[in-house]
């Protein structure tokens, strides 16, 4: 398979916050706000891979800014990391100033994808290729939070999280 650039797995959703979305303060419930981020980490990985995908994981998700009613919500979404038939996404969330037009970091997610045929048996998917020093750096942390998961799941053996111990030694 042909190596990808993050940037052709790219997805951007913008939308704005209504009233059924919201909590009692008037910000935008963060199980809305994840249903927007898995939409587009499905789009991004599907872009990536051409085929089926379902979500494996949600891997870290930050609510550091709320959302308020009528906001303008961009969800920016891209593959950091292919491996065999898996994807990590890694999610930026922006909000728009209403007034002054300014965009503003408010969240981030990773999520992990992946790859199915027609019978939900998982399929591979191309490598990637980074760009820029920030696709870079997304690129290689990605390996070491697969590790970190396999370890905290029983798959891999600590010794052979090769990225982990490489931070500790």
């Amino acid at each position: 398979m042909n190596p990808k650039h993050p940037s052709e797995s790219l997805t951007i959703l913008t939308d704005v916050v209504l009233p059924g979305e919201t909590n009692p303060l008037n910000n935008l419930f963060g199980g809305e706000l994840l249903a927007r981020m898995d939409r587009a980490a499905s789009i991004a990985a599907r872009r990536h891979s051409r085929r089926i995908t379902v979500t494996a994981s949600v891997n870290h998700v930050a609510f550091n800014r709320a959302i308020p009613l009528g906001s303008v919500v961009t969800v920016e979404a891209k593959v950091s990391r292919a491996f065999n038939s898996s994807m990590e996404i890694f999610l930026d969330v922006w909000i728009e100033d209403r007034e002054s037009g300014i965009k503003t970091k408010a969240n981030e997610a990773i999520y992990t994808f992946v790859a199915v045929d027609e019978t939900g048996n998982p399929v591979g998917v191309p490598p990637i290729i980074p760009e820029t020093e920030l696709e870079k750096e997304r690129y290689n942390a990605a390996l070491r939070r697969k590790q970190l998961s396999l370890v905290l799941a029983g798959k891999m053996n600590p010794h052979d999280a090769t990225e982990l111990k490489a931070l500790f030694l």
